[in-house]
Formats: C-alpha cells, sequence, structure tokens
C-alpha cells in the first residue's frame, strides 16, 4: 500500500508558525464563537488532513510543489480561497478513486478538525459528550452547512437567510432589552455615552484608631499612552480617601506614583494611616462579608468625539446603581416563578479549586456572585429575551428547528456578553476598553473591576454579535459536500 505524504514528510516548521500566527486572527476565527480551551489550530488541523489524504512525493519536484501547496493551504488568508480549496478537494478525491471520504471525530471539542475535513469536501461527523461543545459543534458545523446556503430573495439579491436572521433577531433582542432596561445605563447630559463604570473593592482598615474604608485598586491609571496620561489621583478628606481625575493629553502632573496602588498580592495598604493589612487578613475580611465595593468613575464617549472621556461617579450614578439592585428582585423573582429555576446562577463553586476566586478564600460561593446586581439584571434580561425571540419566531411562522438555530447563535452572544459583564473584568489602561474577566483558564481576585453598559461600548451587545457574525459569515461561504446516497 503507497505512503501517504504525511508519512514521508511534512513542512513542520512552516504550518507551526502559521498555527501560531492564527492566535492572533480573530475576526471570522471559530475561537471567537465560544471559547474551548483544548481547541486545535485550524491551520495545522487543515495541513495534516491534506497531507494525511493524499500520496507521498514521486520525487524532489513534486515534493517541492507539494510542500509549498501545504504551506499555502495552512495560511488563514487562503482559508476561503477558492482555487486552493478546490484543488485540495480534488486531489483528496482523485488520491481516492473519486470516492468522497467520511470522517468520525468521536471527540471533536471546539471542531477544528471536523470543520477543516469538511472544508476539505469530506463527509464529516462529530460526536461529543460535553453539553457546551455539542452547542458549539452545531453552530460550527451542523447549522452553517444545513441553513447558510446562499439564496436569491424577490428582489433578485443574493442573501443567506441564517446570517441575516441572526442580524435580525440579534437587532431585536438589543431593542427589547433596551426598553426595559436601557434606563439603568443613562447619557450624560452633554449626550456622552457611558461606556463602563470603574468599581473598587473594599475593606475596613483594621488599625483600630483608623476604620478607614481602604478601596482596594492595583493602580490608578486610566488612561496610559505616549500622548495621553489620565489618572485617578486619590486625595485624603476627614479620614476618608476620596479622587480626582488628573492629566489630560501632553499636560500630566507626576506629583504621585499612579503605578503604585492599594494592594498586591493581597496585601492592602491604607491610604489614610498608612497600615498594612497582612493576606491572611483580607481574605478572612472577605470571607466575614466585611468587604464590600465603591464606584469611583464612569468612562464614556461622545459620539461626536475621538477617545474616551472621563469622569468620577456622583450620587446620581450610584442611585440608578440601586434602582437596578431594586428592580433585579422584582425581575429574578418574576423569572423564577416563570421557568421553575432561579435565573441567576445559583449553583455552588469548587472550594477547593485553588485555580478560582471561591478556591483562594474570598468568600465566594456560587457562580452568580461572579457579577454585580446591575450585571445579572443585564444577563438574565438578555437571556430573557433571547427565549423570546425562539417564542415569536415561531408564531410567525419559523420552522421549529430553524429557529432553535437562530436562537443558538444569540445563546452564544449572551455568552460572550457574560465574559466580560463580570465582577472580574478590568480597565485596560493603554488601549483603554474592557478586558474580558474569563479569558484564561482561572478565575483570579480582580480587585478594581470594570463594569460594562450592555448597549454602548467596546464590550456590548452589539459587540458581541458582531464577532459571532463574522464567523458565520466565514462558515457559510465554506462550499456544501456532496453527500453520497
Amino acid at each position: 500500500m503507497k505512503k501517504s505524504f504525511i508519512e514521508v514528510s511534512f513542512p513542520v516548521k512552516e504550518v507551526s508558525e502559521e498555527s501560531s500566527r492564527e492566535k492572533n486572527i480573530r475576526h471570522g476565527h471559530i475561537s471567537t464563537l465560544h471559547i474551548w480551551w483544548a481547541r486545535r489550530p485550524l491551520a495545522s488541523s487543515r495541513a495534516t488532513a491534506y497531507a494525511a489524504l493524499i500520496p507521498a512525493p514521486e520525487n524532489n519536484l513534486e515534493w517541492d510543489t507539494k510542500k509549498q501547496f501545504i504551506e499555502n493551504l495552512a495560511k488563514w488568508e487562503n482559508s476561503l480561497n477558492k482555487t486552493i480549496i478546490e484543488k485540495a478537494r480534488k486531489d483528496i478525491l482523485e488520491a481516492n478513486g473519486g470516492k468522497t471520504l467520511k470522517v468520525l471525530d468521536p471527540f471533536a471539542g471546539g471542531g477544528s478538525i471536523p470543520l477543516e475535513c469538511l472544508r476539505l469536501g469530506m463527509e464529516t461527523y462529530a460526536n461529543e459528550y460535553n453539553p457546551v461543545a455539542v452547542l458549539i459543534l452545531k453552530c460550527t458545523l451542523e447549522y452553517p452547512q444545513k441553513y447558510g446556503r446562499p439564496q436569491k430573495t424577490k428582489d433578485g439579491w443574493i442573501e443567506i437567510p441564517l446570517l441575516e436572521d441572526v442580524k435580525k433577531w440579534g437587532n431585536w433582542v438589543l431593542e427589547e432589552a433596551k426598553k426595559e432596561i436601557g434606563k439603568f445605563y443613562p447619557n450624560d447630559e452633554d449626550g456622552s455615552i457611558p461606556v463602563g463604570y470603574i468599581w473598587a473593592r473594599t475593606i475596613p482598615c483594621q488599625n483600630p484608631s483608623c476604620g478607614a474604608e481602604i478601596p482596594l485598586m492595583r493602580q490608578f491609571w486610566l488612561a496610559k499612552k505616549d500622548t495621553r496620561k489620565i489618572a485617578l489621583k486619590p486625595i485624603i478628606k476627614d479620614k476618608k480617601v476620596e479622587f480626582e481625575i488628573v492629566g489630560q493629553d501632553n499636560n500630566f502632573p507626576l506629583d504621585f506614583e499612579p503605578e503604585k496602588g492599594t494592594i498586591s498580592r493581597a496585601i492592602a495598604s491604607c491610604l489614610v494611616c498608612g497600615s498594612t493589612q497582612d493576606d491572611k487578613t483580607v481574605r478572612k475580611l472577605f470571607q466575614d462579608g466585611k468587604a464590600g465595593q465603591r464606584m469611583v468613575a464612569v468612562v464614556l464617549h461622545h459620539p461626536r468625539a475621538k477617545g474616551k472621556i472621563y469622569r468620577l461617579a456622583t450620587e446620581n450614578d450610584l442611585k440608578i446603581f440601586k434602582s437596578a439592585e431594586k428592580y433585579l428582585e422584582e425581575k429574578r423573582k418574576k423569572l423564577m416563578e416563570e421557568w421553575g429555576i432561579d435565573p441567576v446562577p445559583d449553583e455552588e463553586m469548587n472550594q477547593d479549586d485553588p485555580t478560582t476566586v471561591a478556591g483562594r478564600g474570598y468568600g465566594f460561593k456560587v457562580w452568580g456572585d461572579l457579577f454585580n446586581s446591575r450585571q445579572k439584571l443585564a444577563l438574565i434580561t438578555f437571556t430573557e429575551k433571547v427565549r423570546l425571540a425562539y417564542k415569536k419566531m415561531i408564531e410567525e411562522g419559523y420552522d421549529k428547528e430553524y429557529a432553535k438555530a437562530v436562537v443558538s447563535y444569540l445563546g452564544l452572544g449572551v455568552n460572550r456578553l457574560a465574559i466580560y459583564a463580570t465582577m472580574f473584568g478590568y480597565w485596560h489602561n493603554t488601549r483603554e476598553l474592557v478586558n474580558p474577566g474569563m479569558g484564561r483558564q482561572a478565575l483570579a481576585m480582580t480587585w478594581d473591576y470594570s463594569e460594562v453598559n450592555p448597549f454602548g461600548g467596546n464590550a456590548d451587545w452589539q459587540s458581541a454579535m458582531d464577532w459571532i457574525l463574522n464567523v458565520l459569515s466565514h462558515l457559510t461561504q465554506i462550499p456544501p459536500v456532496e453527500v453520497e446516497e
């Protein structure tokens, strides 16, 4: 039996470089659909599948030609290149007697291998027992192939119904959610839109003669760029830490050190009396429910201006947050009666897992503890609207399975929103945006965090849906596979 190409040789270095580069490719890549920690690179999945299914080269010239082709095939830029993909499909068919191969991945995970086999023209089957992986696979492999084919409209235009419906109902969810809870994220009087709210967790100073509230902040920078430096400057007034916003563009008064915050490695320093609270004391205060939080600043942008605007949080900002807190109680009770379960996740966190805040002794007990009140309200509201979107689609005569496909992508939108809408997403001062709180295989403690506005900003609902639509657009452009009867 003749050996396959990969049994003789393979451009390991070149494909590895493409696989590594792929980590920085975002728009349209399936990694942005939903996190899957063990996801294989698409570049290596595509290149190895091809090399395993074509015969070994018979001479050096053929080797050089095939090697160069595999290198081009591995590039992300060529993943939808019609000429290259059609040639790869043709080579595989010819090598296997013109018969469409069937591929089964019994532990498909994030779907990289079956997706690339599908791209290369194989009849692909993927299996998983993890329900999250099953959803990812359906949204990656099944729905785009089943419902993502271009169709002519009555006006003669070409459109992809699945793509258009996900966009349409994503906008419907946004508008319905905004009608209900948009009032809890009001614009400023000048029309500036809040991007996020910066919070600091707090503990009481344990010096008996002090007792001041310590805002736990790792540093005080708001914007730290070569031409733009803005910071929160702490000021002591009547044994209380207040703040003022200092610095603007090139004019920054460096009369304090913004890099030096009040906490590092769970050791906190009181700005009022200068005393230090060790890590065990800090953790004990959290466990005993003596820690709190304080809204410190608001980040905004104006539609007619460039860049972010910063201002201190006001009593009105806090009043609005409190009203959202009150509305959460009503909303939570209503949905609990309708759904029969608590809409806020009440499953216990593993208290023995040191990779999460629960296992590191900060008093977090259930998964719902990872969100503040307004974040909980936003997430359960968007979840409710996604469920209602499915109901409304059925009422309008949509096929049930198709409607299920559409709301699956909307559900992934809620997931993308939740990645940022936690008490663990911090403000990235050099990029001036919110960093995701759930972006790695651990959930570390975040002392100061940024609460996103789901209706405006870099991590809002529209942004979440844009990422998903980019992926769906890519997936629906993969040519269909002709399945033999």
